[in-house]
């Protein structure tokens, strides 16, 4: 996962990017590079591998300079090589950047009739091209930052230096985390304030959407319109920096608002933009004579074990089983090589999860992990691994952890496809696309908090309510449930939206909330059907759809949330995001220890 330090100074910094990159390297990468302004002119070093390498390259041609910007990469766009280290240069800008530039084919076709030539397989070169013709262009510096950002599609973090302006630290976010840190004479810019700890306390974050210029004494920001705003500072204790909230109230919080970048990383991984495929770690299984798919997991892995089952049946045409991990040793399920076993967990260490796996081992089962923990006992277990990129969850109730889980499982789903021959080249190109716009949805969809908190108030009033859905969207029910009963202590259901009236329907009355989950699709029509069957019984409807699907059948709900049009495939990691609102804000309504609820462990290490 990326990380990104800026510094400027009156002193030299380049030492002190490094000592930053440093404290980043828990978060994992494949290379790393530093860039500075010596006199006004660009100078960078950059190198493959850890950090070592980027030391000896320092150590033989020292960077000077009183402003920098540096970065680790976890190789997402073109392979871990030197060539496609940060920072990426034009001839006038060096830029740093996480997360994912949507439309940069686009836009690297419209830079390169213009004359710009690209030395790597990045997006983040486009944005130094861009920034370097918007400021030819304008002659403006302010200017060229505004036109360039307002150009970007996706989830980004960015930190530029631009040649002959050495007075100036330009930096921008969508979707990613920054952190900007103050000091005295002196300030800094970090993808988290742990980077930002040995050199500074008080920190501020930008908003999605906003851009700065940081100067060596404070910072001018700016949101998508160009009109100045301020953010609050803040003081971050340092021994708790690694595990900071941000401007957050809650880790959970903090971790829903992570997730279009959680997905930009995951996909910046399992997809290339350039060929519009899907690639999976270089020694995966040969998937040509699996017939049967068994997906184990736990408790909220389980359901995106659901999600996938979906997709496995529906792009590779073969069968696909999901099983509750305490319960698949004791079901005798007839398994042979032929079955490929999938293992989902946040930790990697759920002792439930693990006996399954050495179970199908011990079957002669092909297996894989998908895991968001590296070196865990699962990924030590596994013929692979599918990491999810969501990095350090703190939040009891798992939130990036499901989405991030969900885009692993579709990148499989799409490969399995392929492999099977049901997934044409054209269609995988398709789905690719859709993948690589679930951040910049991800951030729509996060736009809706406001009006989803004064919901939840009233939903936290509720002993009890319900949530239904169709498809993969069932399992979408059935974790929006378990979200709020986990962290609200409200009794909470999921059901498959056409059960509903075999039996359940008994519990609807005017004091329980259903919530539908009903993006567009061919089942939209049937699952408001099944809620109008709700609503003539009196229920309190709360309608998650898109604007079209509320205009359609919206009318008599309790409340409505609109969400952004998107094809039902990339549906489930979307919705997901409402979901998680609704249930923190109901429990900080009721006043329950969101991150910590009670009777509940981040990671369950016994049967």
């Amino acid at each position: 996962m990326c990380g990104i330090i800026g510094v400027i100074s009156d002193a030299p910094v380049a030492g002190r990017i490094y000592d930053g990159l440093k404290r980043l390297e828990y978060r994992g990468y494949d290379s790393a590079g530093i860039a500075t302004l010596i006199d006004g002119q660009l100078h960078r070093r950059r190198a493959e591998g850890k950090l070592g390498a980027l030391a000896g390259e320092l150590s033989a041609a020292p960077l000077d300079g009183h402003i920098g910007v540096g970065h680790t990469r976890w190789a997402t766009h073109g392979p871990a090589i030197e060539a496609n280290a940060h920072p990426h240069r034009s001839d006038k800008v060096a830029v740093v950047h996480n997360g994912i530039i949507e439309n940069y084919r686009e836009l690297k076709k419209n830079l390169v009739t213009a004359g710009a030539e690209f030395t790597s397989d990045t997006d983040t070169e486009v944005i130094a091209h861009l920034f370097s013709q918007n400021l030819s262009a304008d002659g403006d510096l302010m200017q060229a930052a505004q036109a360039t950002f307002s150009q970007l599609e996706g989830s980004y973090a960015i930190a530029l230096i631009v040649e002959g302006a050495d007075d100036r630290l330009i930096v921008a976010r969508n979707g990613s985390p920054l952190a900007i840190g103050h000091g005295g004479g002196e300030m800094f810019v970090g993808s988290d304030a742990f980077a930002l700890a040995p050199f500074t306390n008080q920190v501020c974050y930008l908003d999605d959407g906003d851009w700065a210029v940081v100067t060596k004494q404070g910072v001018d920001i700016f949101a998508a319109d160009g009109a100045q705003v301020s953010r609050e500072t803040i003081v971050v204790d340092a021994a708790s920096a690694m595990v900071d909230k941000g401007n957050y109230r809650h880790f959970m919080a903090k971790e829903i608002h992570e997730q279009p970048d959680v997905l930009s990383r995951t996909f910046g991984q399992y997809a290339d933009p350039e060929n519009r495929r899907i690639t999976l770690p270089a020694n995966s299984l040969d998937f040509a004579g699996v017939e049967r798919v068994v997906l184990v997991a736990c408790g909220t892995a389980y359901f995106a074990g659901l999600v996938g089952k979906n997709w496995i049946e529906r792009y590779a045409g073969i069968p696909a089983s999901v099983d509750i991990a305490s319960e698949f040793r004791y079901s005798e399920a007839p398994l042979d090589p032929k079955c490929l076993a999938i293992f989902v967990s946040q930790s990697g260490e759920t002792a439930d999860t693990l006996a399954a796996l050495d179970h199908c081992k011990a079957c002669g089962m092909k297996t894989i992990g998908v895991v968001n923990v590296p070196d865990s006992s699962i990924t030590r277990g596994v013929d692979i691994t599918l990491p999810t990129y969501a990095g350090p969850e703190i939040g009891v109730a798992s939130t990036k952890a499901f989405t991030a889980q969900l885009g692993a499982l579709a990148a499989f789903a799409i490969t399995l496809g392929h492999v099977k021959g049901t997934v044409s080249r054209d269609e995988e190109a398709r789905l690719v696309d859709l993948l690589l716009s679930t951040p910049r949805l991800a951030n729509t969809v996060l736009e809706c908090e406001a009006e989803i908190e004064g919901l939840a108030k009233q939903i936290s009033q509720a002993t009890s309510a319900l949530f239904i859905g169709r498809a993969a969207m069932y399992p979408l029910a059935l974790e929006g449930a378990l979200k709020l009963k986990e962290i609200s202590y409200i009794h909470a259901e999921g059901f498959a939206a056409g059960e509903l009236k075999h039996g359940s329907i008994a519990l609807v009355d005017e004091d329980v909330p259903i919530v539908v989950v009903a993006p567009d699709g061919p089942l939209f029509e049937k699952t408001i059907s099944n809620m109008q069957e709700v609503m003539a019984r009196g229920g309190k409807v709360v309608l998650l759809a898109s604007a079209q699907g509320i205009a359609a059948a919206g009318e008599g709900c309790l409340a409505t949330i609109a969400l952004p049009d998107m094809d039902a495939f990339i549906a489930p990691m979307l919705y997901a995001l409402p979901l998680q609102l609704l249930a923190y804000h109901a429990a900080v309504a009721k006043g329950t220890d969101v991150d910590q609820p009670r009777n509940l462990a981040k990671s369950v290490t016994v049967e």
